[in-house]
């Protein structure tokens, strides 16, 4: 299995949250931290708003911070979620794809548990288990 960069990206957005609760972070201080463009990485945080793992606050002192402890959130659940809009194989995309061996493929099915399994081993370790804390001197 391979992560997507937005899926990446995300969760590392989350683990450095989780590894600082009390603290409100900017997307420019993620990604300067983490030497990602912003640009991208603002597209990541709207789509963690959108699934509610994250609440960002606008204005003076705003920033981003974890919408529910992060105990909470299941790793599997998160990468579930940010690649939702990306197919594992083309027979996988919502239309289907055009691959020909479809009608008789025996891959397939074996491509989709194992995806599964993979989510559920990553659904077996919660945010709190993978917390960043930053770079320590």
């Amino acid at each position: 299995m391979r992560l997507t960069s937005f899926t990446d990206y995300g969760l590392r957005v989350l683990m450095r949250l989780a590894g600082a609760p009390d603290r409100m972070f900017t997307t420019d201080q993620i990604a300067t931290e983490f030497a990602i463009s912003r640009n991208h990485l603002a597209k990541v945080v709207q789509d963690l708003v959108r699934h509610g793992y994250v609440i960002a606050q606008r204005g003076k002192g705003g920033g981003l911070r974890l919408a529910k402890p992060a105990r909470d959130i299941r790793l599997g659940d998160v990468v579930r979620q940010l690649g939702e809009a990306t197919a594992l194989v083309e027979c996988f995309r919502a239309d289907g794809g055009a691959c020909v061996l479809r009608p008789t493929c025996a891959l397939r099915q074996r491509l989709a548990t194992a995806r599964e399994a993979f989510l559920e081993v990553l659904n077996a370790s919660t945010l709190a288990d993978c917390a960043y804390r930053g770079m320590t001197p």
